[in-house]
């Protein structure tokens, strides 16, 4: 197929459907992966050029196979978002060790099996993009956050390692720092006290994504952080 192509890991009703709509409206061909490909057979059907892939991340066998099927179905990709997360609240105290694990499997070393695998033919191509969604987590440790920070603060420096060994070879790696809370219906509900410009738009996170993968190779992005006007920061 003639259409660039784009992997999105991590295909939710929020950020992840809002990076779809946006890469399928720049012309890419998509391939959307969440661990139950069913929740986005709408997106699919709603989406021209998109397709639904059933993949965890965190398994290096399934990541493989996936990537084999979007090779062979949709051509080679351009661009990877990594915008899986797995999260829990709770000290260090209180955290089972599983669960610290279980995250890093699919914050860390779901990019790095994505990453592994895809970057070798951008490289040979001499152009590319991979573009990780993380957050303020990443940069500080916070006592109910233990069983998540230390994750995505790891996939963090992978992406830095990833973007200092790859921009050489033409292959822009960037990180995107959301510093806020993101607009869907369960925050909502859970801060229904707040006003709309507390929330950031799942569209808006989208827009910066695929505004960096346009960006000219003589200004390129690494940390990239995204807040609403009136977050305190």
């Amino acid at each position: 197929m003639s259409d660039p192509v784009c992997v999105i890991a991590g295909v939710g009703p929020g950020t992840g459907s809002a990076l779809a709509r946006r890469f399928a409206r720049g012309g890419h061909h998509v391939a959307m992966l969440a661990r139950n490909a069913q929740r986005l057979h709408e997106l699919e059907r709603e989406l021209p050029h998109s397709k639904a892939y059933a993949c965890d991340v965190s398994d290096a066998a399934q990541v493989d196979a996936t990537v084999d099927e979007i090779c062979r179905e949709l051509g080679t990709p351009t661009v990877l978002i990594h915008n899986a997360v797995g999260g829990a609240f709770g000290s260090f105290l209180e955290i089972e060790p599983a669960v610290l694990n279980r995250n890093f499997q699919i914050n860390t070393m779901g990019l790095l099996y994505l990453s592994r695998r895809l970057a070798p033919a951008m490289v040979r191509a001499g152009t590319g993009n991979i573009v990780v969604t993380g957050n303020t987590s990443s940069l500080r440790g916070r006592p109910s956050y233990a069983g998540f920070a230390p994750t995505k603060a790891a996939q963090r420096i992978l992406a830095e390692a990833m973007a200092r060994e790859l921009g050489p070879k033409g292959v822009h790696v960037a990180y995107i720092i959301v510093d806020a809370v993101i607009d869907v219906p369960w925050t909502r509900e859970r801060f229904k006290d707040k006003p709309d410009e507390f929330f950031i738009k799942p569209a808006a996170i989208a827009e910066e994504a695929w505004h960096i993968t346009q960006q000219d190779r003589s200004a390129w992005s690494f940390n990239v952080e995204l807040r609403p006007y009136r977050e305190n920061w």
